[in-house]
């Protein structure tokens, strides 16, 4: 497994939350006891849990599943980030630049997105006769089933970055969201948020190649994306980040521990 504290995959997308108005620090809601904390600088320590990285790449070796995580553009992407929170298109970079960081910003949430599923693969293949690198290649193998088609395919799709969205999303160690599953009715697109005003989304096309620009859009109003924030907390199972305590006050009765003592319950 990949060193968390060193190569946790959403640490750049984190930084677009940071409250940098005197008291500099994130606000999150820790969802094992369910109290809303606040995380001191810019290093996000409370997303430090371990990562079970596999390469999704069609050709994948065993040095590219020992790599970490998957190697992306550190500079063009803090770019990219910024330029999607501030809403200026012309600071993100050149377009190839732009549909780099878009397809890295979509590795990283696939990352987050298989993480629950390689650690159920992990308990289960741990039950079994099998020593620690079969078992790690029996995880690398079912989820690259899983998720290798999937990365091809999104690969292709056209991405649109909304910005200016008029209510601040929530981000969680789980953020992408695939619509086309979750959302009832279905809706046809992906969907990863970049900060608390924007959104990256990623629709079909009929390309059969990766050359496509990124589009910028101002949102007025949520549109469609109105679930995100509710789509964000059911998943969630580690940490949730908000720009606001009150964000994460109106989701902390889901994630409070049942305690016995509470009126009604005792008796007394």
């Amino acid at each position: 497994m990949a060193d968390a504290e060193a190569l946790h995959p959403l640490r750049p997308i984190l930084r677009n939350w940071v409250w940098e108005h005197g008291h500099v620090g994130t606000r999150y809601l820790d969802c094992a006891d369910g109290q809303v904390k606040f995380d001191d600088g810019k290093k996000a320590r409370f997303a430090a849990e371990k990562i079970f990285y596999v390469c999704l790449k069609k050709d994948a070796d065993d040095a590219a599943h020992a790599a970490g995580g998957p190697a992306i553009k550190e500079s063009g992407l803090a770019r990219f980030l910024r330029a999607a929170q501030l809403g200026n298109p012309e600071e993100a970079g050149s377009v190839a630049d732009v549909q780099r960081a878009a397809q890295d910003c979509v590795d990283l949430g696939l990352v987050c997105a298989y993480q629950q599923d390689a650690q159920r693969a992990l308990e289960r293949y741990a039950q079994e006769a099998m020593f620690d690198d079969e078992i790690r290649a029996a995880v690398i193998g079912d989820i690259r089933r899983t998720y290798v088609g999937m990365r091809e395919q999104l690969a292709l799709y056209d991405y649109t970055v909304f910005c200016g969205l008029p209510s601040p999303l929530l981000i969680s160690e789980s953020p992408f969201i695939d619509w086309r599953l979750r959302a009832r009715p279905a809706q046809p697109f992906v969907s990863l948020p970049l900060g608390p005003y924007c959104l990256l989304v990623g629709t079909p096309s009929g390309k059969t190649s990766r050359i496509g620009p990124v589009l910028w859009k101002s949102a007025a109003s949520m549109g469609p994306f109105k679930d995100h924030n509710r789509l964000i907390v059911e998943s969630a199972r580690l940490w949730v980040v908000a720009t606001t305590e009150d964000q994460l006050v109106a989701v902390q009765e889901r994630f409070a521990p049942a305690t016995a003592d509470k009126p009604g319950v005792t008796g007394t």
